[in-house]
C-alpha cells in the first residue's frame, strides 16, 4: 500500500514490548491477535465475564432449554476480515468458527405485498427482480453492482483499510476516480440513476442508516456498505454471533494473551503526554508500555482519561434503536432468516428520526430469527426473535423509563399488524434494551452506532485512534467507522500504531 511522500504513518514512541488491551470487544480482540502476531506481550481487560462487548450474549432460561440471544450485532458481512485476526496467528479460522452463508441475504416485506429476497449472486439476484418486479429494473439492478463494486474497490485500500493522519492522505489517484464515478453525490439520488422502483431503491439503501445518516443525506460513497452485504454476502456463525468473539479470545489465548475478565478499568494513569497505568475500580495498578482502549470514543475519553477536547464535543452520534429479544413458541413459515419489513413512509422514517427526534409515525423494522438457521440457540420447537426499531439517540426528548414499556406494547403491535400473528401471547421469555440502556452499557447518547459518518465525521475528520505518545483506540467511533468489518479493520489499524505499517502482517 502506498502512502503520501510527506504524511509518513505515525506510531506510538518508545518502548511497545506490553501492551494493555482495555476492553474485548471485537476491535480489542482483533488489536490483540494482531499484536500477539508481531511478538508483544498483550494483557485484555474485560469488566464483563465474557469477550466480546456490543457482541454480548444473554442466556435466560426457558420451559425445556435456554434461549441464547445475541445482544448485539446479527449481520455479519466480509468473513475475510475475521479470517485475518486468525491467519496472523498462523491459524486457520475454519478450525475455531464456523460460518454458513446466510440465504436469502434479507427478506423485504413491501406495504403494497410484495416480497423481495435478496441474494449475494448477482445472476440469482436479477432474475429475483426480474420476477418481483421486471428486467429493466433487473438491468438497472446490474449496472448498480458494477457502481458500488468500483466504490469497493477505490474506497478500501485507500480510505477504509489504513491510518489516515492528514487529509492530505487522501489525495490519492482513487479520490479521483470516486468523484469520477459520483462517490460524492447523495446517496438517494445515485441509487435512483441505477433503479428505479422504490422496492429496490429502499432495500439497497437503507444501510445508510447504519453509518447514521439518511440516504439522502449520506454521501454515494457509503453503498460500499451495500456492496458488502448485498453483494459480498451475508453470513451466520455456528452458535450465533458471540461464537465470533468467543473463538477469537480462544485464539488469541492460546497464542499467549492474557484475557483477565471482570476487571473494570476506572481510569488510565498519565504522566505528561504518556499513559503509564491502567488503574482498576479495585485500585490495582497494571503498567504497561501501550495502552489499547476498546471503550466507546467519548465514554473513553471523559471516564477513562477525564479529558474531553473539542474533537469529542463537537460530535453528533446516530440514530439509536429500540431492541426486543423474545424466546417464543411461535413459527412464521413466510419469514427467512434476516426480515426487513418496510412502511408506506421512507423518506419519512428518517425525517422522523433524525430530522424531527421523534419515533416512527410508519414504522420500517429488521427481525432476525436466528433460530431459521440454528435451532440449537433455543429450546427444543422454539424460536429465538431479535426485533430491532430505530429509534432517536438520547439527544430527543424522550423519557425511557417511562416510554419503554408504552413502546414494548406498541412493537408487539406492529409486528402483528405486518404478520406475525399472536406474537405478544407466543413470548415465553424477553429482553428489552432501550437508548437508555444503551447509554448505560458505555455507549455515549444511547447510540450503539456510535458518531454519525457526516462528512466532517468520517476518514481524517472521525477522532482519531492515536494520542499523545502512546495511547491508541479501536472500535467503532475512530477510524474507518461503524459495523463489524470497520471495526476488524480498525483493531488491526491500532496495531498497526504499534508495531508500524509492516509489523502485523508485512503489508505494503
Amino acid at each position: 500500500m502506498l502512502h503520501a511522500p510527506w504524511s509518513p504513518t505515525r506510531t506510538v514512541q518508545g518502548a511497545t514490548d506490553h501492551v494493555v488491551v482495555v476492553g474485548a470487544g471485537l476491535g480489542g480482540l482483533a488489536a490483540a491477535m494482531h499484536l500477539a502476531a508481531a511478538g508483544r506481550t498483550v494483557t485484555v481487560l474485560e469488566r464483563a465475564a465474557i469477550p466480546g462487548g456490543r457482541a454480548g450474549r444473554l442466556s435466560v432460561p426457558g420451559e425445556g432449554g435456554t434461549f441464547e440471544f445475541d445482544t448485539g450485532p446479527t449481520v455479519l458481512t466480509m468473513p475475510d476480515l475475521i479470517a485475518d485476526c486468525f491467519a496472523a496467528l498462523g491459524e486457520q479460522m475454519s478450525d475455531w468458527l464456523t460460518l454458513d452463508p446466510v440465504a436469502p441475504l434479507y427478506r423485504s416485506f413491501y406495504p403494497d405485498g410484495s416480497v423481495l429476497d435478496v441474494h449475494a449472486g448477482v445472476d440469482a439476484m436479477a432474475q429475483e427482480i426480474t420476477d418481483v418486479i421486471g428486467p429493466q429494473e433487473a438491468a438497472g439492478y446490474r449496472r448498480y453492482v458494477d457502481f458500488v463494486s468500483q466504490l469497493y474497490l477505490y474506497e478500501m485500500g485507500d480510505f477504509i483499510d489504513r491510518n489516515i493522519d492528514s487529509p492530505l492522505d487522501l489525495l490519492t489517484a482513487n479520490l479521483a476516480r470516486l468523484a469520477g464515478i459520483g462517490g460524492f453525490r447523495r446517496l438517494a439520488p445515485k441509487v435512483e440513476e441505477y433503479l428505479k422502483d422504490p422496492r429496490t431503491q429502499r432495500v439497497f439503501s437503507f444501510q445508510s442508516m447504519y453509518a447514521g445518516l439518511s440516504p439522502y443525506d449520506a454521501l454515494a460513497i457509503y453503498a460500499v456498505i451495500a456492496y458488502m452485504d448485498s453483494v459480498a454476502g451475508v453470513f451466520v456463525p455456528k452458535g450465533g454471533m458471540h461464537a465470533v468473539p468467543t473463538a477469537m479470545a480462544a485464539a488469541a489465548a492460546a497464542h499467549g494473551v492474557t484475557f483477565r475478565y471482570n476487571v473494570e478499568v476506572a481510569s488510565i494513569e498519565r504522566s505528561g503526554d504518556r499513559a503509564t497505568a491502567a488503574i482498576t475500580t479495585n485500585g490495582e495498578r497494571i503498567a504497561a508500555d501501550v495502552f489499547v482502549l476498546n471503550p466507546d470514543v467519548p465514554v473513553a475519553y471523559k471516564e477513562l482519561l477525564g479529558i474531553e477536547p473539542w474533537s469529542i464535543r463537537r460530535l453528533k452520534y446516530s440514530p439509536s434503536c429500540f431492541l426486543m429479544l423474545a424466546g417464543s413458541s411461535a413459527h412464521y413459515g413466510a419469514t427467512a432468516h434476516h426480515n426487513i419489513h418496510f412502511g408506506r413512509k421512507w423518506r419519512g422514517v428518517f425525517d422522523d428520526i433524525i430530522r424531527d427526534r421523534r419515533l416512527m409515525s410508519d414504522p420500517s423494522l429488521l427481525v432476525t430469527n436466528p433460530t431459521y438457521s440454528d435451532p440449537s440457540l433455543a429450546p427444543a420447537g422454539k424460536e429465538v426473535y431479535y426485533i430491532l426499531f430505530p429509534t432517536p439517540n438520547l439527544d430527543a426528548d424522550i423519557d425511557w423509563a417511562i416510554e419503554g414499556p408504552r413502546y414494548r406494547d406498541e412493537v408487539c403491535r406492529v409486528l402483528e399488524e405486518r404478520g406475525y400473528r399472536d406474537f405478544t401471547a407466543s413470548i415465553e421469555v424477553e429482553d428489552i434494551t432501550t437508548p437508555l440502556d444503551w447509554q448505560q452499557r458505555g455507549m455515549e447518547r444511547g447510540a450503539p452506532f456510535a458518531s454519525s459518518h457526516t462528512f466532517l465525521q468520517t476518514g481524517p475528520f472521525r477522532p482519531g485512534n492515536l494520542l499523545g505518545q502512546n495511547i491508541v483506540f479501536t472500535g467503532s467511533g475512530t477510524r474507518p467507522g461503524v459495523g463489524v468489518p470497520m471495526v476488524l479493520i480498525s483493531g488491526r489499524l491500532a496495531a498497526e500504531r504499534i508495531t508500524g505499517p509492516m509489523g502485523a502482517r508485512g503489508r505494503s
